[in-house]
């Protein structure tokens, strides 16, 4: 899609043929196509299939209700935050105080409306004409226009001093996809970070696989997922430097340290087998949640804690384990036979096995479900066998302490020239 197709998009013919296509099929497009095509010109109806497409596809990230007001890129609506996640950002910043923020690399400007919705002001900076096009259109679709000023120019040539915190969004994928090297993001992650540096507050989003050795000591480093799903890293400016923190949405929930604690020991394989959050386990903070289970890792190299007993954490997902067994197929074919399992989960953490492989090879049939874990116990090749554990129960509320008996009354006195009977 290019500018000037855009633009005919934001006209009154454009708007309504776009609002016309909300519930459309994909399936049926070429159908669809065709019959528009009657009606209105054919780059038009190109541009407002394609839009849909997009804004079915971001309902996932943004929501019905702003998805379906919003414009977007093929690519910029894949890198955009996070609705959730960039509303829990916004939130952190204005807790901090701040009033106004560049946002630099702003892309669409998803972090920019929820910044905006707080109240603070953005200058949002992009150096693509499409893409600024677009986020200005966002802006104005979702009525916050008055508070975000979106500019087109060039991250590295822009005067962020005016601005109480910084938000940097860098590029992370290039033309053969995603960019691991923290210095082939464009910008540059050591630019971002020079420029976090002369900020009073600054957050800049990596991409959660980043090295803990590429943090630098003058940062915060957050890993926050969404319902169990790793979304993104932020490198922290002028919050508390040295700080691992993982934080969990909904919530959030949040478990830090400035001081982690060694790698659990590994032990045998207890009744409860916990998986840790993405985030505690990217953030490494698995240490932190065996000590609040009392519990040990099953091997030194895998991120699985077990315990004797069941405690509740947000930070880890509890399943009961009924066996502990090597690994082979044929054994795990006749087991999940013997116990009618037609509903497999299937998780791994140490194995090449995938699981559709798996569930190719065992076939698994019967009303019953289960949850195989492919992994490694004490170096070996294993399978646990278990399903989710239940909640754990509240413990019982002290039992109140029973009222002091009451003195019996005291006999009243005899009036004077009596006597007491």
């Amino acid at each position: 899609m290019t500018p000037e197709d855009f633009a005919a998009l934001l006209a009154p013919e454009g708007r309504a043929l776009l609002d016309s296509l909300r519930a459309y099929d994909p399936a049926q497009e070429l159908a669809v196509a065709t019959r528009l095509r009657r009606e209105h010109p054919a780059a038009l109806v190109s541009a407002a299939l394609g839009q849909a497409r997009l804004r079915q596809r971001a309902v996932a990230k943004f929501g019905a209700e702003d998805a379906y007001r919003m414009y977007f890129t093929p690519g910029g609506g894949e890198m955009a935050t996070r609705a959730s996640v960039a509303s829990y950002r916004a939130g952190r910043l204005a807790a901090l105080g701040v009033r106004s923020v560049a946002d630099l690399c702003c892309g669409i400007g998803g972090d920019a409306l929820a910044l905006a919705r707080l109240g603070i002001r953005v200058l949002a900076v992009d150096r693509d004409p499409l893409t600024v096009a677009v986020a200005r259109a966002n802006t104005e679709a979702l009525g916050l226009a008055d508070l975000i000023e979106v500019r087109e120019a060039d991250v590295t040539e822009v005067d962020t001093s005016a601005y109480d915190a910084v938000f940097i969004d860098p590029a992370r994928r290039g033309g053969r996809g995603r960019v691991f090297d923290p210095e082939g993001y464009s910008p540059p992650l050591s630019w971002a970070v020079r420029t976090a540096l002369t900020a009073r507050y600054a957050a800049i989003k990596i991409a959660p696989g980043i090295p803990h050795e590429a943090v630098p000591k003058e940062a915060e480093a957050e890993w926050i997922s969404d319902t169990g799903d790793v979304k993104e890293a932020v490198l922290w400016f002028g919050t508390a430097p040295g700080t691992v923190r993982a934080t969990l949405l909904p919530g959030p929930r949040a478990l830090e340290t400035a001081d982690p604690l060694p790698d659990p020991e590994a032990g045998p394989v207890g009744r409860y087998l916990y998986e840790p959050d993405g985030a505690v386990i990217r953030a490494h903070l698995v240490a932190e949640v065996a000590e609040q289970l009392d519990g040990r890792l099953i091997d030194p190299t895998i991120a699985y804690v077990t315990a004797d007993e069941l405690r509740a954490t947000p930070y880890a997902t509890a399943y009961e384990i009924t066996d502990v067994l090597p690994f082979g197929l044929k054994k795990l074919k006749a087991l999940l036979r013997e116990r009618g399992v037609g509903i497999l989960t299937v998780k791994k953490r140490g194995s090449a096995i995938e699981p559709e492989e798996l569930r190719r090879k065992v076939k698994p049939q019967g009303p019953n479900s289960a949850t195989v874990f492919l992994t490694r116990v004490a170096g070996a090749p294993s399978m646990l066998i278990g399903s989710p554990a239940p909640e754990p129960s509240p413990a019982p509320s002290p039992a109140p302490s029973p009222e002091p008996a009451a003195e019996p009354a005291a006999a009243p006195s005899p009036e004077p020239g009596t006597t007491a009977p």
